[in-house]
């Protein structure tokens, strides 16, 4: 299968016309995009406008007869159409979103793709899914559709791309299943990712983000449980439907056993809780001297040899607590002290560690 990527931004482009956005504002300083659109073998155009103005599937002017045949794929979300499935003459197989917002569903049994153009920034968990199902696999050539201001900018598009591990196409690129790909290959993603921020900077969110892709995902809450703060469990559910529906969850203060056994990916929220726990564990809170100190330092030790050593790809989310002012209570200045030298420890054996404020993500170099 040949795929022309006719367009690769948003129903009217990246810059939108006449969008004073930030992120449009910054796109129209670089690289402009058109409306997405793909040619397959020359013969059929996805992406289009149709007469009610949205997307739609075509055949290309002049083709020749016995061309690809497109099959209409239902929406995700049960509104309609979510996209189409081409099939080659070769038999390879392609997936395209109808729309911004659009997640195509196959059908029970299908076969992988050889080629998945994405809504990303609409559903980035899609990929995560298709990818547990075996329908994207290893030798799918997986690439954004309907880049557009739903994200910063170009630059954050394209860190995103690099752990979702997909293609982000330009205008004008052509793409040949079963060959190397005329666009910028996806590399493999950090091992081990530190992100840091304060409370309500959005940096579980995007520990969420970085591992949407993943088809095998478990979602370690590291802390005890509180049932009986109502506000809490309001939290835990929210966290909860936020994330993809095949994560799995387990609770426990064990990381280190955690980060041994596991081969997926794990999302870890969050060291802060874990170390409170930890802390109480180790009896830094009842007094009685400083014993609780190298107990400490033991599951502490012990915690930064397993994330050194995991065959997880694993990302944590910590609390960067020494921006405030300073606790004025010994237990507020403990745990602070403590979680600072963790989240040092934790970030010299990272690959990545990022800082999340107001949302955004600021990398912190190596």
């Amino acid at each position: 299968m040949r795929i022309l990527v006719r367009g690769s931004g948003g129903l009217s482009g990246w810059p939108q016309p006449g969008c004073r956005c930030a992120s449009c504002l910054r796109a129209a300083a670089g690289r402009a995009r058109g409306p997405s659109a793909v040619v397959i073998d020359g013969a059929v155009t996805l992406g289009i406008p149709g007469a009610a103005g949205t997307p739609g599937a075509a055949p290309t002017a002049g083709a020749a007869g016995g061309g690809p045949r497109v099959t209409e794929l239902a929406d995700a979300a049960g509104t309609g159409l979510g996209g189409w499935e081409v099939t080659a003459a070769d038999g390879s197989r392609l997936l395209y979103p109808a729309r911004p917002g659009a997640v195509p569903v196959p059908p029970e049994g299908a076969a992988p793709y050889q080629a998945a153009f994405l809504d990303m920034l609409g559903d980035p968990a899609q990929l995560g899914g298709l990818r547990a199902r075996g329908l994207v696999t290893a030798a799918t050539i997986v690439a954004v559709a309907f880049a557009d201001h739903r994200v910063p900018s170009e630059a954050e598009l394209r860190r995103r791309c690099g752990f979702w591990r997909v293609a982000l196409p330009g205008d004008g690129d052509r793409v040949t299943t079963g060959r190397s790909a005329e666009i910028d290959p996806p590399g493999r993603g950090p091992w081990r990712v530190l992100v840091l921020g304060g409370a309500r900077s959005g940096k579980s969110a995007r520990a969420e983000l970085r591992l949407a892709g993943e088809p095998d995902v478990t979602y370690v809450a590291a802390g005890a449980g509180r049932a009986d703060d109502a506000e809490w469990a309001a939290r835990v559910a929210a966290h909860r439907a936020r994330r993809p529906a095949w994560w799995r969850t387990t609770e426990t203060t064990d990381l280190a056993g955690v980060l041994a056994a596991a081969r997926g990916a794990l999302l870890i929220d969050g060291i802060g809780t874990w170390l409170a726990a930890v802390l109480g564990e180790c009896g830094a809170w009842a007094g009685g001297g400083d014993r609780w100190a190298a107990r400490l330092a033991a599951r502490t030790e012990e915690l930064v040899r397993a994330w050194r050593q995991t065959r997880a790809r694993v990302v944590a989310v910590s609390d960067e607590a020494g921006l405030g002012v300073v606790p004025g209570t010994r237990a507020g200045r403990l745990f602070r002290d403590e979680l600072g030298r963790l989240n040092q420890a934790l970030a010299a054996e990272s690959e990545e560690t990022e800082l999340v404020i107001a949302g955004r993500a600021l990398p912190l170099p190596g």
